[in-house]
C-alpha cells in the first residue's frame, strides 16, 4: 500500500493562477490580475517546494507541469527559478518531462525560446479552435492564424508540442468539426487533447444556460457522433486514443497526466493546487487556499500554504484509481485493485459488464470498450455500487 504510487511515478504540479481574461467556459482556478510581482511569487513557490520536498525526501521527479491559469504569462526567469529550486530539492529523472501550458498569442510565443532555455521541454498550447468566429465566442484572445504561427514557433524549440481543441461548440456540425480536426492533424502535431464542451455552473456559459440564453449547442447525439468521428480520424492518422480525450503518436503521451491516470503521487504547489502524497504508511490528499492573495499571504506568513486534507482510506484509493485508470486505453490493473481493497473487487460485476459490451476483462486488466468509454460515468457507478 505505502509503495503503490511507484507503479505510476512522482510528479510536481505548479499552478499559476493568472489570466489576461476569463473564458466563458472555464471553471478552473484562474483570476485576472493586471500587475503581478513575479519575483515575490517565485519566492513563495520556492517556500512551498522546500516544504513538500521535506515530506518526500529521496524521491526522483519524473514530471513537472506548469498549469493554470496561463503559465505563459510567467516571466521565463520565474520559471527558471522554480525549476532550479525543484532540482535542488529532489533528484530529477534522466528523462524528466517538463511541460508548460501556453496561449498562442504573439506576445507569449515570443517567450517560447526562453522557456526552452529555462528547461521546459514540452509545450501544451490552448488553441481551442481553428475558426475565428468560434474563437471569439469562446472568449479567446488569439486568431486561428496566430495559433498556427505560434505552433510553428513552438516546433522550433520543442520536440514535444501538444495542443487543445474543444468540440461540440455552438453552431458546430459534425462535418465542420471533422474538417477542423483534419486541419489540426495536417500541422504534424504529435499530441492532441480534444475535449467536448461542457457547461459548468460557475461560468459565464453556465449563467447563460440557466437563463435559456445559450443557444445552438449540438444535440447530445450530435456530440456523441463528433466523439466517434474523433476516434476514427485520429486513429487513422496514427494518433491513438491513449485516454478518453487525449490522442498521441507512440512515445508522445503526456507523462505527467499519465501519473494522474495511473494513480501516482504528485505534489500540488500553488493556489488551489491539489496533491496526492504517500507518506510513511498512508496516502494523503492535499490542497491549498484557492484565492491567490490568500495563498501568497499564507506562504509568506507561515512558510507553507499546503494543507493535509485527509488520509485516504483503502476503499477510496480503490475508487480513485479505478476512476482514473479506466479512462486509459490500457485500463486498470487487477492486481493493484486487489491490493488496494480486495473486498471491493467484484469480478462477477466486471464480467457482467463485459458481457454487456462495456468492459473487456483480461488476465491482468479491466479495460473500457468504446461503448463503455461513451458511458464511462455510468459504468463506474455500476462497479463502485456493486
Amino acid at each position: 500500500m505505502a509503495d503503490d504510487w511507484k507503479n505510476a511515478g512522482f510528479g510536481i504540479y505548479i499552478h499559476w493562477p493568472f489570466c489576461q481574461s476569463k473564458c466563458p467556459y472555464c471553471d478552473f482556478n484562474s483570476h485576472v490580475h493586471r500587475n503581478v510581482d513575479q519575483k515575490r511569487w517565485a519566492k513563495a513557490f520556492q517556500a512551498e517546494i522546500f516544504h513538500q520536498a521535506s515530506l518526500t525526501a529521496g524521491r526522483t521527479v519524473d514530471t513537472i507541469f506548469f498549469g493554470g491559469g496561463t503559465p505563459s504569462l510567467m516571466d521565463p526567469e520565474a520559471v527558471a527559478t522554480i525549476l532550479e529550486c525543484i532540482a535542488q530539492n529532489w533528484k530529477l529523472s534522466d528523462t524528466v518531462e517538463i511541460s508548460l501550458e501556453a496561449n498562442p498569442t504573439s506576445v507569449e510565443a515570443n517567450r517560447f525560446q526562453a522557456y526552452a532555455q529555462a528547461g521546459v521541454n514540452r509545450l501544451s498550447m490552448g488553441i481551442q479552435s481553428l475558426d475565428d468566429q468560434h474563437l471569439k465566442a469562446l472568449g479567446r484572445l488569439h486568431t486561428a492564424q496566430e495559433a498556427m504561427q505560434a505552433f510553428d514557433i513552438a516546433k522550433l524549440y520543442f520536440d514535444n508540442v501538444s495542443f487543445d481543441l474543444i468540440y461540440a461548440r455552438q453552431n458546430q456540425t459534425r462535418s465542420k468539426w471533422e474538417a477542423e480536426l483534419h486541419k489540426a492533424i495536417d500541422l504534424a502535431v504529435n499530441h492532441l487533447s480534444l475535449y467536448q464542451l461542457t457547461i459548468e455552473p460557475n461560468t459565464r456559459f453556465g449563467e447563460l444556460q440557466s437563463k435559456g440564453r445559450l443557444r445552438d449547442l449540438p444535440s447530445d447525439q450530435t456530440a456523441v457522433d463528433m466523439y466517434e468521428a474523433t476516434q476514427d480520424i485520429c486513429g487513422a492518422a496514427g494518433l491513438s486514443a491513449y485516454e478518453v480525450s487525449n490522442h498521441a503518436r507512440a512515445g508522445s503521451e503526456s507523462k505527467h497526466n499519465l501519473i494522474y491516470w495511473r494513480y501516482g503521487d504528485y505534489a500540488g504547489i500553488g493556489p488551489g493546487a491539489h496533491g496526492r502524497l504517500s507518506i510513511k504508511e498512508k496516502r494523503f490528499a492535499t490542497e491549498s487556499p484557492s484565492m491567490p492573495d490568500q495563498w501568497l499571504a499564507t506562504v509568506e506568513k507561515n512558510g507553507i500554504a499546503m494543507e493535509t486534507v485527509e488520509d485516504i482510506k483503502p476503499e477510496d484509493q480503490f475508487a480513485e484509481y479505478l476512476m482514473m485508470s479506466l479512462r486509459l486505453s490500457e485500463g486498470s490493473n487487477l492486481d493493484r485493485l486487489q491490493q488496494l481493497d480486495k473486498n471491493l473487487l467484484d469480478m462477477g460485476k466486471l464480467q457482467s459488464l463485459a458481457n454487456d459490451g462495456f468492459l473487456r476483462v483480461t488476465n491482468s486488466h479491466v479495460i473500457a470498450t468504446e461503448k463503455g468509454r461513451v458511458l464511462l460515468n455510468t459504468v463506474l457507478a455500476e462497479i463502485l455500487n456493486a
